[in-house]
């Protein structure tokens, strides 16, 4: 006769009295829960699923303005340094430089950026919001004020804070 097979035991760093908050439960295929085990003790894994949540609601509230997360950063760098170049852009935001191309590519092609000849470096390109590029980024930062305090009433005051003030200063 075969042994009876137990169940596994789940082993965490977070405490007994700490287990019921930390664990993030969603339904599984057949309505049970999912245990996320040691992950929840994982800061990356758990700033990645932060990540995602914002992401979902910053790209929900800035579609009317057709903007995704990564072209707002680099128009909200572009305008607040008008002038820098494709690298310093690329090396400020950690964005690869082959993606930085086609972003601004895109993002030429719409109207919104325009690239110049450096006056210090011709082999280099100033970067530069147009008119267009200017309108459309006052409202995409209008939307992502919303989005912001969005965020402020979903995580409660104290926390938003707490998260800005813990995640400043970041290596990044």
């Amino acid at each position: 006769m075969g042994r009876a097979r137990e169940k596994p035991v789940r082993r965490s760093v977070v405490g007994a009295q700490d287990r019921h908050a930390a664990l993030r439960r969603i339904p599984g295929e057949e309505g049970t829960a999912i245990d996320y085990d040691v992950l929840n003790a994982h800061l990356g894994y758990l700033i990645r699923r932060v990540q995602v949540w914002i992401f979902q609601d910053f790209i929900r509230t800035l579609a009317d303005a057709d903007i995704r997360p990564a072209q707002y950063s680099v128009m909200v760098v572009v305008g607040a340094n008008p002038g820098s170049s494709q690298i310093s852009l690329s090396q400020a935001l950690g964005i690869e430089r082959a993606r930085l191309v086609r972003m601004l590519h895109e993002l030429e092609r719409r109207r919104l950026i325009e690239r110049r000849r450096s006056a210090s470096d011709g082999r280099s390109h100033a970067l530069h919001l147009t008119g267009e590029g200017i309108a459309l980024l006052a409202t995409a930062k209008a939307l992502a004020a919303e989005h912001e305090r969005n965020l402020r009433q979903r995580l409660g005051a104290e926390r938003w804070q707490s998260l800005l003030r813990l995640l400043d200063g970041l290596p990044s």
